[in-house]
C-alpha cells in the first residue's frame, strides 16, 4: 500500500468505510479518520507526493476525482460534486489546482 509507514491500514480502512457511498466524502472527516490530520508536516508532504500522480507539483481535479484510490486500489472515484467541493476547499489561490502548501493547510484544517 502506498501509505504504509505513514498511515495505519486499519485507519485507512475505517476512513474509506466512512465515505464508501457516493456523496458522503468529507475531506475533514476523512483526514481525521485516516490519521493524516495528526501527522507531521513531513508525512503530509509524503501524502501529497503520492496523490500528485503526474508529479506536477499540484493535485489537479482529475487526481482529486481518483483521490480515494490512492489509499486503496478499487476504492470508488469521487463524484463531480465531491470533487468540486474538495477542490474549492483546498484551492485558496484560485488557480484550479491544489499545491503542496494548500494541501498541508487543507489536511490540518
Amino acid at each position: 500500500m502506498a501509505f504504509s509507514g505513514v498511515l495505519a491500514d486499519a485507519d485507512i480502512a475505517a476512513a474509506l468505510e466512512g465515505c464508501k457511498d457516493a456523496g458522503t466524502f468529507d475531506h475533514k472527516k476523512f483526514f481525521q479518520a485516516c490519521g493524516l490530520s495528526n501527522k507531521s508536516a513531513e508525512d503530509v508532504k509524503k501524502a501529497f507526493s503520492i496523490i500528485d500522480q503526474d508529479k506536477s507539483g499540484f493535485i489537479e481535479e482529475e487526481e482529486l476525482k481518483l483521490f480515494l484510490q490512492n489509499f486503496k486500489a478499487g476504492a470508488r472515484a469521487l463524484n463531480d460534486a465531491e470533487t468540486k467541493a474538495f477542490l474549492s476547499a483546498g484551492d485558496t489561490d484560485g488557480d484550479g489546482k491544489i499545491g503542496s502548501d494548500e494541501f498541508s493547510t487543507l489536511v490540518k484544517s
